[in-house]
């Protein structure tokens, strides 16, 4: 291997700080971790950067986080002066690291005299993505990992219209961040202690870093207040329904609890993860697509009767949800039935209040469960398919916007992210756990439980089962390893899945599906590493990379007679399309 990573290290350890050199230097003799940390640099794609935090080009830490936006310095420096004077948001969640980070970011677009508003306490995504409509700011930039284990944090950037960066600013981006050495990064001189921000509002930093808080919050609870649905439901059962809610000790508390008790739905927060901590101590993942994440949240459930379960992410921008079974037992649903019951329950009760515009449209990810489609149409509304990415809904909406072709209702991938409304482009779990609190008083009202209406769901429209894996490349050369399998993929002619034919194979990469009869046709989509098989029948295979991490990610859609049918579908096609992928 290449020799760059010694020079690498030995450029950190003669410029970091001393309390630093000491950690480093401890590094010298085990030449794995150097090669770990200083072999490459943590990539900044259209998701920002992710990664562990440590000291070295391939960690999150201070040095990365200004080169980052050094770079996105000079790109919005070459966008113009008014660019720079709109500026940027900056906000942070609770994990390790997130205020430093955040303020490091403020400090080198301060100094490059551009304006940053940085939020006064942590803040969740939705309320990020906000507020570049309601500032009328260039950028954003949010300081989380999302859901990862406590010993990750990230780096998160979105543009002018509220949705993460596009590939052609992203390519722009790191064109700037390459040129940038880590050491040589300018900043602004103010007091970068958390203490000097916590609880201010309109407070000027310096000249360019004005602290933001409350004032912003408001706007989005008036907002968001004016998605409800069923205000008569919730006056009729919200005094009797009982909430259980969990932020997984992240950035969800505060605009959760303060939208359901405006929305006047009592819930109980479970004590042990209420508060914010980075330790993440009561989880093995602060993730609520993970079952073990609402094991808490259940067990309180249980002892007070409650009725649902639900759990933010970190930056809670995922929901996760558990509803009690026929059997009194509690369920955790998957991404794609939450997202299934929003969407219905979204439409019917426009339908039903007469407001559900003609040119209603919907929208979903290309991995996210075809029993969407079916939903949509069966109240006269459309269903677009995008690729994997909320950035991708953001795009519908805004060119819904523009072209007044449809109007937007509802926009959801299967990884538990929804949003309902316009005031954001990126997953809202606050938006979501508000219109689920005030689903569950809808159907307890009309006397039927979220569980039952879910099987109606299927009962009428099909019974469907979805299933993801993920394959993972282990070691540094992980990546490399994962962008083989995917282009070895495309020479492979799979003709049938587990006995089921294969009627068409769409690669994104070169926009081009090709059908079992050898006709090819263009499709309208960015490129993307993405190969989609469409079965007979309906269903469908996707295997697509990972953008942050060595994995490959492998979904599946399937219908059937019954839902034990269409479970074993799933799980076949799972298992034959893993041999073509695995390492």
């Amino acid at each position: 291997m290449s020799q760059d990573y010694i020079e690498q290290y030995n450029h950190w350890l003669a410029s970091v700080d001393p309390e630093e050199k000491i950690e480093l230097a401890a590094l010298a003799a085990d030449e794995k971790e150097l090669k770990e940390r200083f072999s490459l640099p943590l990539a900044f794609g259209t998701a920002g950067m992710r990664g562990t935090i440590g000291l070295g080009t391939f960690r999150m830490n201070l040095y990365t986080v200004a080169r980052a936006t050094a770079g996105l310095a000079d790109y919005i420096a070459e966008q113009g002066e008014e660019a720079m004077r709109r500026g940027v948001v900056i906000s942070y969640d609770t994990r390790r690291m997130s205020f430093e980070f955040a303020m490091e970011a403020a400090r080198v677009l301060a100094y490059h005299k551009i304006k940053a508003y940085l939020f006064e306490d942590v803040r969740p995504v939705p309320l990020c993505s906000f507020s570049v409509g309601y500032l009328h700011t260039f950028s954003v930039i949010m300081i989380t990992a999302s859901h990862n284990p406590k010993e990750y944090n990230g780096y998160k950037v979105y543009g002018e219209d509220g949705a993460q960066l596009s590939p052609e600013a992203t390519a722009r981006v790191v064109k700037y961040i390459e040129k940038r050495d880590y050491f040589d990064i300018g900043k602004a001189d103010v007091d970068p202690s958390r203490e000097n921000v916590l609880g201010k509002d309109g407070y000027a930093l310096g000249d360019y870093i004005t602290v933001i808080g409350k004032s912003v919050d408001e706007k989005y609870f008036e907002i968001i207040e004016k998605l409800s649905l069923s205000p008569e439901a919730v006056a009729k059962e919200g005094s009797s329904l009982k909430i259980v809610y969990t932020p997984l000790h992240g950035s969800g508390y505060k605009p959760v609890t303060t939208i359901l008790s405006r929305m006047h739905i009592p819930f109980n927060v479970v004590p042990e993860q209420a508060l914010p901590d980075a330790e993440f101590p009561t989880v093995k993942m602060p993730n609520p697509e993970m079952p073990d994440a609402l094991t808490l949240g259940i067990k309180l459930a249980e002892e007070l009767g409650s009725d649902v379960v639900i759990g933010t992410d970190p930056d809670a921008d995922r929901m996760g949800v558990a509803v009690r079974k026929d059997t009194g037992d509690f369920v955790l649903l998957t991404g794609n039935q939450t997202g299934v019951l929003l969407m219905d329950y979204i439409l019917r009760r426009h339908q039903e209040k007469g407001t559900l515009p003609k040119n209603a449209a919907c929208v979903k990810t290309i991995v996210t469960t075809s029993l969407s489609r079916k939903v949509a149409e069966h109240y006269g509304a459309v269903c677009f398919d995008v690729l994997t990415g909320f950035k991708f809904i953001g795009e519908k909406i805004d060119l819904f916007r523009k072209t007044g072709a449809h109007t937007f209702m509802f926009g959801y991938e299967e990884s538990y992210g929804y949003l309902a409304g316009t005031h954001a482009k990126d997953k809202d779990a606050v938006v979501s756990t508000m219109l689920f609190a005030e689903m569950v008083c809808y159907y307890k009202s009309v006397g039927v439980s979220l569980y039952e209406r879910l099987k109606e769901i299927y009962r009428a429209l099909g019974y469907y089962a979805e299933k993801t894996v993920s394959v993972y490349f282990k070691g540094l050369q992980g990546m490399a390893i994962m962008s083989e399998k995917t282009r070895a993929l495309r020479d492979v002619e799979i003709k049938e899945i587990a006995g089921r034919k294969v009627e068409s194979v769409t690669d994104f990469m070169v926009s081009e599906k090709t059908y079992s009869s050898g006709k090819k046709e263009k499709i309208d989509f960015p490129k993307s590493d993405v190969m989609y098989y469409a079965l007979e029948g309906g269903d469908w295979v996707v295997i697509r990379p990972s953008g942050t991490e060595p994995k490959l990610k492998l979904y599946v859609s399937c219908g059937g007679k019954n839902a034990e049918e269409a479970a074993a579908k799933a799980e076949a096609f799972l298992n034959d399309m893993k041999g073509y992928v695995e390492p």
